[in-house]
Protein backbone atom coordinates (compact mmCIF):
# COMPACT_ATOMS: atom_id res chain seq x y z
CA UNK A 1 0.00 0.00 0.00
CA UNK A 2 1.19 3.58 -0.66
CA UNK A 3 2.08 5.91 2.17
CA UNK A 4 -1.16 6.72 4.00
CA UNK A 5 -2.69 10.12 3.31
CA UNK A 6 -2.64 10.64 7.08
CA UNK A 7 0.22 12.83 8.23
CA UNK A 8 2.43 11.67 11.04
CA UNK A 9 3.62 13.62 14.07
CA UNK A 10 7.17 14.36 15.08
CA UNK A 11 9.00 11.72 17.13
CA UNK A 12 7.55 11.96 20.64
CA UNK A 13 8.94 11.16 24.06
CA UNK A 14 12.04 12.55 25.69
CA UNK A 15 14.88 10.32 24.46
CA UNK A 16 17.88 11.34 22.36
CA UNK A 17 15.95 10.92 19.10
CA UNK A 18 12.86 12.86 20.19
CA UNK A 19 11.72 16.08 18.56
CA UNK A 20 12.13 17.87 21.89
CA UNK A 21 15.89 17.33 21.75
CA UNK A 22 16.25 17.84 17.99
CA UNK A 23 14.28 20.99 17.20
CA UNK A 24 16.80 23.75 17.90
CA UNK A 25 16.87 24.57 14.17
CA UNK A 26 13.19 25.48 14.30
CA UNK A 27 13.66 27.35 17.59
CA UNK A 28 16.46 29.42 16.07
CA UNK A 29 14.06 30.64 13.37
CA UNK A 30 11.37 31.38 15.98
CA UNK A 31 13.91 33.38 17.98
CA UNK A 32 14.81 35.29 14.83
CA UNK A 33 11.29 36.72 14.42
CA UNK A 34 10.57 37.25 18.12
CA UNK A 35 11.25 40.98 18.25
CA UNK A 36 9.48 41.75 14.96
CA UNK A 37 6.41 39.83 16.11
CA UNK A 38 6.44 41.70 19.42
CA UNK A 39 6.75 45.10 17.75
CA UNK A 40 4.00 44.31 15.27
CA UNK A 41 1.59 43.34 18.06
CA UNK A 42 2.42 46.50 20.00
CA UNK A 43 1.93 48.78 17.01
CA UNK A 44 -0.82 47.16 14.97
CA UNK A 45 -2.99 44.78 17.01
CA UNK A 46 -6.31 46.64 17.32
CA UNK A 47 -8.54 43.92 18.82
CA UNK A 48 -8.38 45.64 22.20
CA UNK A 49 -9.73 48.83 20.58
CA UNK A 50 -12.46 46.93 18.73
CA UNK A 51 -13.52 45.12 21.91
CA UNK A 52 -12.57 47.16 25.00
CA UNK A 53 -14.55 44.79 27.26
CA UNK A 54 -12.51 41.74 26.23
CA UNK A 55 -11.68 39.59 29.27
CA UNK A 56 -10.16 36.41 27.78
CA UNK A 57 -7.59 36.48 25.00
CA UNK A 58 -7.22 33.25 23.00
CA UNK A 59 -4.02 32.17 21.24
CA UNK A 60 -3.73 29.00 19.15
CA UNK A 61 -0.61 27.23 17.94
CA UNK A 62 -1.63 25.21 14.89
CA UNK A 63 0.70 22.21 14.58
CA UNK A 64 2.29 22.65 18.01
CA UNK A 65 4.12 19.27 18.11
CA UNK A 66 5.37 18.11 21.52
CA UNK A 67 7.30 21.18 22.62
CA UNK A 68 9.30 23.06 23.76
CA UNK A 69 9.31 25.59 20.91
CA UNK A 70 5.59 26.24 21.16
CA UNK A 71 5.85 27.47 24.76
CA UNK A 72 8.54 29.95 23.80
CA UNK A 73 6.56 31.34 20.86
CA UNK A 74 3.33 31.57 22.87
CA UNK A 75 4.99 33.40 25.78
CA UNK A 76 6.46 36.00 23.44
CA UNK A 77 2.97 36.77 22.12
CA UNK A 78 1.48 36.91 25.62
CA UNK A 79 4.19 39.34 26.81
CA UNK A 80 3.48 41.68 23.89
CA UNK A 81 -0.33 41.56 24.30
CA UNK A 82 -0.03 42.14 28.07
CA UNK A 83 2.16 45.18 27.50
CA UNK A 84 -0.21 46.62 24.91
CA UNK A 85 -3.22 46.03 27.17
CA UNK A 86 -1.43 47.58 30.13
CA UNK A 87 -0.38 50.67 28.17
CA UNK A 88 -3.91 51.14 26.89
CA UNK A 89 -5.64 50.71 30.25
CA UNK A 90 -3.11 51.80 32.89
CA UNK A 91 -5.22 54.80 33.90
CA UNK A 92 -8.61 53.04 33.70
CA UNK A 93 -8.24 50.44 36.44
CA UNK A 94 -9.19 47.66 34.00
CA UNK A 95 -8.57 44.11 35.19
CA UNK A 96 -5.70 42.25 33.48
CA UNK A 97 -6.54 40.00 30.57
CA UNK A 98 -6.72 36.27 31.10
CA UNK A 99 -5.06 34.14 28.45
CA UNK A 100 -6.22 30.85 26.99
CA UNK A 101 -3.78 28.90 24.81
CA UNK A 102 -4.97 26.08 22.55
CA UNK A 103 -2.32 23.62 21.41
CA UNK A 104 -3.44 22.00 18.17
CA UNK A 105 -1.94 19.03 16.37
CA UNK A 106 -2.91 15.65 14.95
CA UNK A 107 -4.71 13.27 17.34
CA UNK A 108 -1.64 10.99 17.50
CA UNK A 109 0.68 13.84 18.47
CA UNK A 110 2.49 13.27 21.77
CA UNK A 111 0.25 15.54 23.84
CA UNK A 112 1.35 13.73 27.02
CA UNK A 113 4.93 14.95 26.62
CA UNK A 114 3.68 18.37 25.54
CA UNK A 115 1.75 18.94 28.75
CA UNK A 116 4.35 17.27 30.98
CA UNK A 117 7.02 19.67 29.76
CA UNK A 118 5.04 22.91 29.74
CA UNK A 119 5.98 25.50 32.36
CA UNK A 120 4.58 24.71 35.82
CA UNK A 121 1.24 26.29 36.70
CA UNK A 122 2.90 28.64 39.20
CA UNK A 123 4.92 30.17 36.33
CA UNK A 124 2.39 29.82 33.52
CA UNK A 125 0.37 32.89 32.61
CA UNK A 126 -2.31 31.06 30.66
CA UNK A 127 -4.87 28.28 30.78
CA UNK A 128 -3.90 25.54 28.36
CA UNK A 129 -5.84 22.94 26.45
CA UNK A 130 -5.16 20.43 23.71
CA UNK A 131 -7.10 20.56 20.45
CA UNK A 132 -6.56 17.35 18.45
CA UNK A 133 -7.35 17.45 14.75
CA UNK A 134 -5.90 18.29 11.35
CA UNK A 135 -5.61 22.00 10.70
CA UNK A 136 -6.76 21.29 7.15
CA UNK A 137 -10.24 22.08 8.38
CA UNK A 138 -11.87 23.84 11.34
CA UNK A 139 -10.71 22.82 14.79
CA UNK A 140 -12.27 25.65 16.85
CA UNK A 141 -15.53 27.67 16.91
CA UNK A 142 -16.09 30.68 14.67
CA UNK A 143 -14.73 34.03 15.87
CA UNK A 144 -13.02 32.47 18.89
CA UNK A 145 -9.31 33.10 18.21
CA UNK A 146 -7.46 36.40 18.61
CA UNK A 147 -3.98 35.34 17.48
CA UNK A 148 -3.09 32.16 15.62
CA UNK A 149 0.44 31.03 14.91
CA UNK A 150 2.03 28.18 13.05
CA UNK A 151 5.70 27.29 12.62
CA UNK A 152 7.26 24.87 10.15
CA UNK A 153 3.96 23.12 9.47
CA UNK A 154 2.30 23.97 6.17
CA UNK A 155 4.97 22.17 4.13
CA UNK A 156 3.22 19.02 5.45
CA UNK A 157 0.42 18.31 2.99
CA UNK A 158 -2.89 16.67 3.79
CA UNK A 159 -1.93 13.82 1.46
CA UNK A 160 0.53 12.70 -1.20
CA UNK A 161 -0.75 13.25 -4.77
CA UNK A 162 -2.01 9.85 -5.90
CA UNK A 163 -0.47 9.95 -9.37
CA UNK A 164 3.10 9.91 -8.02
CA UNK A 165 2.59 6.21 -7.16
CA UNK A 166 1.21 5.26 -10.57
CA UNK A 167 3.85 3.71 -12.84
CA UNK A 168 1.65 4.51 -15.85
CA UNK A 169 1.47 8.19 -14.93
CA UNK A 170 3.98 10.78 -16.19
CA UNK A 171 3.99 11.96 -12.55
CA UNK A 172 5.35 8.63 -11.24
CA UNK A 173 8.11 9.51 -8.77
CA UNK A 174 10.08 6.27 -9.28
CA UNK A 175 12.20 5.54 -6.19
CA UNK A 176 12.48 9.17 -5.12
CA UNK A 177 10.73 9.78 -1.79
CA UNK A 178 10.22 13.54 -2.10
CA UNK A 179 9.34 16.23 -4.59
CA UNK A 180 12.88 17.17 -5.56
CA UNK A 181 11.97 18.95 -8.85
CA UNK A 182 13.75 16.35 -11.00
CA UNK A 183 10.48 15.21 -12.62
CA UNK A 184 8.36 18.12 -13.86
CA UNK A 185 5.03 16.29 -13.64
CA UNK A 186 5.74 15.30 -10.02
CA UNK A 187 6.43 18.93 -9.16
CA UNK A 188 3.16 19.99 -10.79
CA UNK A 189 1.20 17.37 -8.83
CA UNK A 190 2.71 18.46 -5.51
CA UNK A 191 2.17 22.14 -6.32
CA UNK A 192 -1.53 21.51 -7.03
CA UNK A 193 -1.91 19.69 -3.70
CA UNK A 194 -0.06 22.44 -1.80
CA UNK A 195 -2.29 25.13 -3.33
CA UNK A 196 -5.46 23.19 -2.42
CA UNK A 197 -4.24 22.62 1.14
CA UNK A 198 -3.25 26.24 1.72
CA UNK A 199 -6.67 27.31 0.52
CA UNK A 200 -8.33 24.98 3.04
CA UNK A 201 -5.94 26.04 5.82
CA UNK A 202 -6.60 29.75 5.35
CA UNK A 203 -10.35 29.34 4.88
CA UNK A 204 -10.54 27.48 8.21
CA UNK A 205 -8.44 30.11 10.00
CA UNK A 206 -10.56 32.91 8.51
CA UNK A 207 -13.61 31.40 10.19
CA UNK A 208 -11.90 30.81 13.53
CA UNK A 209 -10.20 34.20 13.92
CA UNK A 210 -12.13 37.24 15.09
CA UNK A 211 -12.19 40.30 12.79
CA UNK A 212 -8.88 42.07 13.33
CA UNK A 213 -7.25 38.86 14.58
CA UNK A 214 -3.75 37.98 13.48
CA UNK A 215 -2.38 34.84 11.88
CA UNK A 216 1.40 34.57 12.22
CA UNK A 217 3.16 31.99 10.05
CA UNK A 218 6.79 30.92 9.95
CA UNK A 219 8.26 28.35 7.62
CA UNK A 220 10.57 27.66 4.72
CA UNK A 221 10.27 28.20 1.00
CA UNK A 222 12.55 27.99 -2.00
CA UNK A 223 13.63 31.12 -3.91
CA UNK A 224 12.18 31.39 -7.40
CA UNK A 225 14.49 29.73 -9.90
CA UNK A 226 16.00 27.34 -7.35
CA UNK A 227 15.33 23.59 -7.44
CA UNK A 228 14.80 21.52 -4.33
CA UNK A 229 17.60 19.11 -5.26
CA UNK A 230 20.04 22.06 -5.12
CA UNK A 231 19.23 22.86 -1.46
CA UNK A 232 20.65 21.02 1.52
CA UNK A 233 17.26 19.58 2.63
CA UNK A 234 16.71 18.30 -0.90
CA UNK A 235 20.18 16.78 -1.03
CA UNK A 236 19.71 15.11 2.35
CA UNK A 237 16.34 13.64 1.36
CA UNK A 238 17.85 12.19 -1.81
CA UNK A 239 20.62 10.66 0.31
CA UNK A 240 17.96 9.08 2.54
CA UNK A 241 16.30 7.72 -0.62
CA UNK A 242 19.61 6.24 -1.78
CA UNK A 243 20.16 4.64 1.64
CA UNK A 244 16.71 3.03 1.51
CA UNK A 245 17.72 1.44 -1.79
CA UNK A 246 20.97 0.25 -0.20
CA UNK A 247 19.21 -1.49 2.67
CA UNK A 248 16.71 -2.99 0.24
CA UNK A 249 19.64 -4.93 -1.25
CA UNK A 250 20.19 -6.59 2.12
CA UNK A 251 16.53 -7.57 2.40
CA UNK A 252 15.57 -5.15 5.19
CA UNK A 253 12.96 -3.68 2.84
CA UNK A 254 12.08 -3.90 -0.85
CA UNK A 255 12.27 -1.64 -3.88
CA UNK A 256 8.52 -2.09 -4.28
CA UNK A 257 7.94 -0.62 -0.81
CA UNK A 258 10.23 2.30 -1.61
CA UNK A 259 8.26 3.01 -4.80
CA UNK A 260 5.13 3.26 -2.66
CA UNK A 261 6.74 5.67 -0.18
CA UNK A 262 6.51 9.40 -0.80
CA UNK A 263 6.59 12.13 1.81
CA UNK A 264 3.55 14.43 2.03
CA UNK A 265 5.94 17.39 2.05
CA UNK A 266 6.28 20.29 -0.37
CA UNK A 267 8.47 23.36 0.03
CA UNK A 268 6.89 25.97 -2.28
CA UNK A 269 8.65 28.53 -4.36
CA UNK A 270 8.32 32.02 -2.87
CA UNK A 271 5.98 33.08 -5.68
CA UNK A 272 3.82 29.98 -5.13
CA UNK A 273 3.54 30.75 -1.43
CA UNK A 274 2.56 34.36 -2.13
CA UNK A 275 0.01 33.27 -4.72
CA UNK A 276 -1.60 30.77 -2.35
CA UNK A 277 -1.89 33.37 0.42
CA UNK A 278 -3.22 36.10 -1.87
CA UNK A 279 -6.06 33.85 -3.03
CA UNK A 280 -7.79 34.23 0.34
CA UNK A 281 -9.51 37.61 0.37
CA UNK A 282 -10.49 37.45 4.04
CA UNK A 283 -6.95 38.29 5.14
CA UNK A 284 -4.74 41.23 4.37
CA UNK A 285 -1.00 40.61 4.19
CA UNK A 286 0.38 42.94 6.83
CA UNK A 287 3.94 41.73 6.53
CA UNK A 288 5.85 39.15 4.52
CA UNK A 289 9.60 38.85 4.83
CA UNK A 290 12.21 36.27 3.95
CA UNK A 291 15.67 35.74 5.35
CA UNK A 292 18.50 33.25 5.46
CA UNK A 293 18.49 30.86 8.39
CA UNK A 294 21.07 32.04 10.90
CA UNK A 295 22.08 28.67 12.34
CA UNK A 296 25.37 27.09 11.35
CA UNK A 297 24.68 23.50 10.30
CA UNK A 298 26.65 20.27 10.53
CA UNK A 299 25.97 16.93 8.88
CA UNK A 300 25.49 15.17 12.22
CA UNK A 301 23.01 17.82 13.33
CA UNK A 302 20.77 17.63 10.27
CA UNK A 303 20.80 13.82 10.37
CA UNK A 304 19.53 13.85 13.97
CA UNK A 305 16.93 16.51 13.14
CA UNK A 306 15.54 14.64 10.14
CA UNK A 307 15.42 11.42 12.13
CA UNK A 308 13.23 13.15 14.74
CA UNK A 309 10.99 14.57 12.01
CA UNK A 310 10.66 11.45 9.83
CA UNK A 311 10.87 8.47 12.20
CA UNK A 312 7.11 8.04 12.69
CA UNK A 313 6.18 8.04 9.02
CA UNK A 314 9.14 5.81 8.03
CA UNK A 315 8.38 3.28 10.75
CA UNK A 316 4.71 3.18 9.87
CA UNK A 317 5.45 2.39 6.22
CA UNK A 318 8.50 0.14 6.46
CA UNK A 319 8.03 -1.44 9.89
CA UNK A 320 10.07 -1.68 13.08
CA UNK A 321 13.85 -1.66 12.89
CA UNK A 322 14.18 0.21 9.61
CA UNK A 323 14.73 3.63 11.18
CA UNK A 324 17.89 2.57 13.06
CA UNK A 325 19.36 0.83 10.02
CA UNK A 326 18.45 3.66 7.68
CA UNK A 327 19.96 6.48 9.70
CA UNK A 328 23.08 4.45 10.46
CA UNK A 329 23.54 4.23 6.70
CA UNK A 330 22.85 7.95 6.28
CA UNK A 331 25.48 8.81 8.91
CA UNK A 332 28.06 6.58 7.25
CA UNK A 333 27.38 8.06 3.83
CA UNK A 334 27.65 11.63 5.12
CA UNK A 335 30.90 10.86 6.96
CA UNK A 336 32.41 9.84 3.62
CA UNK A 337 30.75 12.53 1.49
CA UNK A 338 29.49 15.36 3.72
CA UNK A 339 27.12 17.99 2.39
CA UNK A 340 28.95 21.24 1.64
CA UNK A 341 26.43 23.77 2.92
CA UNK A 342 28.29 26.72 1.41
CA UNK A 343 27.81 25.30 -2.08
CA UNK A 344 24.11 24.55 -1.63
CA UNK A 345 21.45 26.88 -2.98
CA UNK A 346 19.58 28.84 -0.33
CA UNK A 347 16.47 27.62 1.47
CA UNK A 348 14.68 30.73 2.77
CA UNK A 349 12.83 31.31 6.03
CA UNK A 350 9.56 33.23 5.56
CA UNK A 351 7.67 35.24 8.18
CA UNK A 352 4.10 36.25 7.37
CA UNK A 353 1.60 38.26 9.41
CA UNK A 354 -2.00 38.18 8.16
CA UNK A 355 -4.92 40.18 9.55
CA UNK A 356 -8.49 38.93 9.47
CA UNK A 357 -10.66 41.52 7.76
Amino acid sequence: MPTSSQSYPMNGGDDQHSYIHNSSYQKSAIDGIEEKTRQYILKKLDILNLNPDLKTFTIVDFGCSSGPNTFHAVQNIIDAVKLKHLNKNKENGVLPLEFQVCFNDLPNNDFNTLFKTQPPSSEREYFSLGVPGSFYGRVLPRNSVHIGLTSYTTQWLSKVPEQVYDKKSPAWNKTYIQCNNLIEEVTKAYKVQFTKDMKIFLEARAQELVPGGLMIALGQCVPDGVYMYETWPGILMDIISDCLLDIAKSGVTTVEKIELFNLPVYFPLYSELMGAIEQNKKFTIEMMETASHAMQLTNDFITSMFRAVLSTIIENHFGDGVVDELFDQVSKKLSKQPIDFEKCKEHMVYHVVLKRQ
